[in-house]
């Protein structure tokens, strides 16, 4: 039985642990707002004393920046779109039907999710190169929808599995097709598994640095991982123009986390991550 002070306890413990996790976050942002001659004051301040948005216009001024954004949200939308359509179909067919082989391209799937990334670079790069895929978006689009797929269809097969067949069952006797069972009955039921499949890849794909660093050469079609990697060492003193590119590159998770949140935290709730 829970006691109120064990409540209490409980409860200033998550506040620490909340207090640790967004700490990075306040340092950024305070970074950022501060004049390039107040960052190294000793001792250091969280506050700035005399507050400016002036590294978040000189950001906005170099040419290409707002490309950089433009291309990850391209590569990450496309990406999670397509994973959606991919993962969502695979795991409704892995749950709900029977066919020759199923559980062994099932276990295929599943060998997917247990080959780290970085051992792939080498035969995605050669592939890659061998299709005239390198310098292009699809480079990147493809690997990471192929990269999600495994882990996000082990997700989604259990929100499927949960949902009771009497309601299939009862689609078939209308006369719904498997294809309209799909789209019409099981994908509203599963919009929490949908959204923690949408977070999950939209995060990769917006964040992933090393195959975007081997892919893509060309500046003008570079992802905001790669230009802030470069940028910080084009501008290494300018370190509120640094973190003003970082609040750029976070801002869009933020927005999508807080767009999808209930159905988020109902779907990490539920058993479909138990698999």
């Amino acid at each position: 039985m829970v006691t109120k002070k064990n409540s209490t306890i409980r409860h200033f413990g998550l506040l620490g642990f909340a207090a640790i996790m967004i700490f990075p976050f306040i340092f950024m942002v305070s970074t950022a707002l501060k004049p390039q001659a107040q960052i190294f004051d000793i001792p250091p301040s969280l506050i700035p004393s005399d507050a400016t948005f002036q590294n978040f216009q000189d950001l906005l001024r170099i040419d290409g920046f707002g490309i950089y954004f433009f291309n990850s949200f391209f590569v990450a939308t496309i990406t999670t779109l397509g994973t959606l359509a991919i993962s969502s179909s695979m795991a409704y067919a892995f749950a709900r039907l029977k066919f020759p082989a199923k559980g062994f391209l099932y276990t295929l799937v599943l060998a997917g999710m247990m080959v780290p990334p970085v051992m792939l670079i080498i035969p995605q790069f050669l592939m890659s190169k061998y299709l005239g895929l390198l310098n292009t978006h699809l480079a990147l689009i493809l690997v990471y929808i192929c990269m999600t797929i495994p882990m996000q269809t082990f997700l989604l097969r259990g929100f499927f599995e949960d949902i009771p067949r009497e309601l299939e069952e009862a689609a078939v006797l209308d006369g719904a097709s498997k294809v309209r069972i799909f789209r019409v009955v099981m994908l509203p039921l599963v919009k929490p598994g949908l959204a923690v499949v949408t977070i999950f890849t939209f995060l990769y794909s917006w964040d992933e640095f090393p195959w975007a660093n081997v892919a893509v050469n060309e500046e003008s079609l570079r992802t905001l991982p790669i230009a802030l990697a470069f940028f910080q060492s084009q501008h290494l003193t300018q370190w509120g123009m640094v973190f003003a590119g970082a609040i750029f590159a976070v801002v869009p998770v933020v927005l999508l986390f807080s767009f999808f949140q209930k159905y988020f935290i109902a779907g990490i709730a539920s058993s479909g991550l138990k698999g």
